[in-house]
């Protein structure tokens, strides 16, 4: 009988070169017409938040204080147009760790994200890369606006671990016949949760636990390249591509996110 096989992903600084969120969420009040000092001032309150010790837990419910009242169709819409603007810069994507995703895609493992960004700006990176299942945070949206709030705890640290566990339950799968790639400390409970890990890059932390583990290293992220911004423009502006509709990838209800090293 055939054993199903898992790869765990984690996505920013592991398969992408810069945090998709904070990247998207540049993009979005560009677009809205906000001035460079509006994503300046969200991103210095959440980096403050985390120089005064707050956990990253709440650095994150944060974030997304920041989308309350925003309209959830017009930002899918727009993280569509920042994935395209995104991918014209020829860095978005970290090349080793999307060998190794395209690897285990060839020889027919269940290829699974789990992240703690959310789902619009994951939706066209889970789509091109082909993934079978996305985990990750989950914002409250009601009567098609975020609130604010989120639906579930973010997909921090021990909720990857959790989400492993759940998969691979779900799957009929073992520790045994699965791997997780990660690139931050809080990375850990998904790299330990698995029956083998690699760490990308790393921080100290994290690569001393792969010398503990023998976990092999793929090279760190490089430098990310500016990220793009389109010109002003009101929300009645904003173009309409082909809606993202994607049933053989969905994405979990009790998903999860996480906030870069750097915040």
């Amino acid at each position: 009988m055939n054993r199903t096989r898992v790869a765990f992903f984690d996505v920013d600084g592991t398969l992408t070169t810069a945090p998709s969120m904070f990247r998207l969420l540049a993009y979005y009040l560009a677009a809205m017409g906000h001035p460079p000092r509006a994503y300046q001032e969200r991103m210095r309150e959440l980096k403050a938040m985390a120089a005064l010790g707050c956990s990253r837990e709440a650095t994150n419910r944060a974030y997304f204080t920041h989308l309350a009242g925003v309209d959830a169709g017009v930002l899918t819409r727009v993280a569509q147009e920042w994935y395209a603007a995104e991918l014209a810069t020829g860095g978005f994507y970290h090349e080793p760790a999307v060998a190794e995703l395209r690897r285990h895609r060839e020889r027919g493992d269940h290829v699974v994200l789990v992240s703690g960004s959310f789902p619009a700006p994951l939706r066209p990176i889970a789509a091109d890369l082909g993934v079978d299942e996305v985990w990750c945070t989950e914002p409250e949206i009601v009567r098609g606006r975020h609130t604010g709030e989120l639906a579930g705890p973010p997909m921090i640290g021990r909720a990857k671990a959790d989400a492993v566990m759940n998969v691979l339950l779900r799957l009929g799968a073992t520790r045994a016949d699965c791997v997780a790639y990660g690139d931050h400390i809080s990375d850990l409970p998904l790299l330990e949760a698995a029956g083998s890990a690699v760490v990308v890059g790393g921080d100290r932390r994290l690569r001393t636990s792969a010398r503990i583990h023998g976990w092999p290293l793929l090279p760190g992220t490089p430098p990310a390249p500016e990220p793009p911004l389109p010109p002003s423009r009101t929300g009645a502006g904003v173009s309409s591509p082909t809606p993202f509709c994607h049933p053989a990838h969905p994405f979990h209800p009790s998903a999860r996110y996480e906030m870069p090293e750097s915040a």
